[in-house]
């Protein structure tokens, strides 16, 4: 594969106990949290009987794209957008399957529409007003590396800026054993082609045997489903330095991040 490469105008991130990328980049620093950290996100962007009715995946992502946009000086509504997540919303996953298994009739519409895997890309456009295009990915371990590919492959073809958004949430009952995951973890890249930010250069290699990631933010969230981006968060709050990414079972995103 070519190698591809984007500025990173601005950059979004929440998990519990750091619930911003000046929180996140702190602790990778010198280990520091803040003490009154939220125990969910409040994303600003829906109205406030919304922002408590959205499921927690639609939460972080809102929250985590519009502080990127944020970042960036980026009117959210201008950028074409890629939401990853590896799961979905598997809480109302596991309440569909369980109330159809036992009352298929007391299934809630409304729960039904957020159990989409591009809910959070809809509540994005909508809230937005964005009449961009909106991508929605998954590919299991290799979700945000797919979801990176496919952000780049636009901006070299078809933008000069795009959103970049990966998130998952907590999974439970039957399906934590099939589809492990906890917490909330997300994370956005505003990228563009001529921005002033880092630079990052992506390239498609062979898999290799990858040691466990070991930098600050890939332990303190390593049990995530959305995990596998964290080499690349703690590349960025240090600066500069290279992480390899699971992009499938015969590769590996190698991603150099240069300031």
């Amino acid at each position: 594969m070519s190698r591809l490469e984007a500025r990173i105008d601005g950059i979004g991130f929440w998990t519990r106990g750091l619930p911003s990328w000046t929180a996140a980049r702190e602790f990778a620093t010198d280990g520091t949290q803040p003490g009154d950290a939220p125990a969910r996100p409040s994303p600003q962007l829906l109205p406030p009987n919304e922002r408590r009715r959205a499921p927690e995946t639609v939460a972080i992502a809102l929250e985590v794209a519009l502080a990127a946009c944020e970042a960036a000086a980026r009117e959210p509504a201008s950028l074409p957008s890629v939401f990853a997540s590896t799961h979905g919303e598997l809480a109302i996953t596991d309440y569909m399957c369980t109330t159809l298994a036992a009352d298929p009739r007391a299934l809630s519409p409304t729960r039904f529409h957020n159990s989409v895997h591009n809910a959070a890309a809809g509540y994005w456009t909508i809230g937005t007003g964005a009449m961009q295009p909106a991508n929605a990915i998954s590919a299991y371990t290799a979700t945000f590396a797919q979801g990176l590919l496919e952000a780049l492959t636009q901006l070299h073809h078809a933008c000069d800026a795009v959103l970049l958004v990966a998130y998952d949430g907590q999974s439970t009952g039957p399906l934590a054993k099939m589809a492990p995951s906890e917490g909330l973890l997300g994370g956005a890249l505003v990228l563009s082609r001529d921005g002033a930010g880092p630079r990052l250069a992506a390239t498609l290699v062979p898999a290799s045997t990858r040691p466990p990631a070991s930098g600050p933010l890939a332990r303190f969230a390593s049990r995530n489903a959305m995990a596998p981006m964290l080499p690349l968060f703690d590349v960025l709050a240090r600066g500069e330095g290279t992480a390899a990414l699971p992009a499938g079972a015969a590769h590996d995103l190698l991603v150099e991040v240069n300031p």
